[in-house]
């Protein structure tokens, strides 16, 4: 009588890491080291921190303004201290990178560098997100307005987001150049004018009480934004840092 055999089953090899979990575990390993550098050295945040305070003290001093008046000038001056302070941390952030030789090393590691791009973009952003989470108290006790709310701080987060998707591929380019200082603010301002432009008039409804039908505009253009600059920043950047 004819036995039928089965086929034996082959044995699985122990698995490997899939990709996803290895970008993940990358990308998280250059943001751990990030944070601990910083606690360290208390050298980035210490630096942005100083220079946010100091512009909304000079802005408190010399604009003596009415309360209207103030919530019409107020997301404008936001904005130029979160944009000045974020150039600030994203030059640093790169700078310091490239002069402890550490950058070489990111970039001869065994990993997709677009985790390094990630990784670098996500520190960068909690940096940025903590400097704005203590001037938005500061700036309220200053001018006597109640800025946390919880529709401007989501603006500030997704402003802040595109502005330090495009920030971190471009102070990677410019990290390389010896006028690093000067030519990360030439390349990052005109690129982020909508970003800005767009937090600005977000946040500014916002603090007027405008109806939601009018700012969804703004803020449909900052999430477009953030998509298709943190795409074209994942694409390129293993080419920028090759150059």
């Amino acid at each position: 009588m004819h036995k039928s055999t089965s086929v034996p089953a082959i044995s699985a090899s122990p698995k490997e890491p899939s990709r996803a979990v290895a970008f993940i575990k990358a990308m998280l390993a250059v943001v751990w080291k990030d944070l601990v550098a910083e606690m360290r050295s208390r050298e980035l945040l210490s630096a942005m921190l100083v220079f946010a305070l100091l512009v909304i003290l000079i802005f408190n001093f010399v604009l003596e303004l009415d309360l209207p008046t103030r919530r019409v000038v107020t997301s404008g001056v936001l904005w130029v201290t979160f944009a000045f302070a974020g150039t600030l941390g994203l030059n640093r952030s790169m700078a310091i990178e490239k002069d402890r030789g550490c950058l070489d090393g990111l970039l001869l590691a065994p990993v997709d560098r677009s985790a390094i791009y990630f990784g670098k973009a996500i520190s960068n952003l909690a940096f940025m997100l903590i400097v704005e989470a203590i001037v938005l108290p500061v700036y309220s006790l200053l001018y006597n307005m109640n800025l946390l709310n919880p529709g401007l701080i989501g603006v500030t987060v997704l402003g802040s987001i595109g502005y330090v998707a495009v920030g971190t591929l471009l102070a990677s380019m410019a990290v390389q150049a010896r006028t690093r200082d000067i030519l990360l603010p030439i390349l990052l301002f005109p690129v982020t004018i909508p970003v800005l432009l767009a937090s600005v008039k977000a946040s500014q409804g916002i603090l007027q009480g405008l109806a939601i039908t009018e700012i969804m505009p703004w803020i449909n253009l900052l999430l477009a934004y953030d998509v298709i600059f943190i795409a074209v920043a994942f694409m390129t950047f293993d080419s920028v840092v090759e150059e």
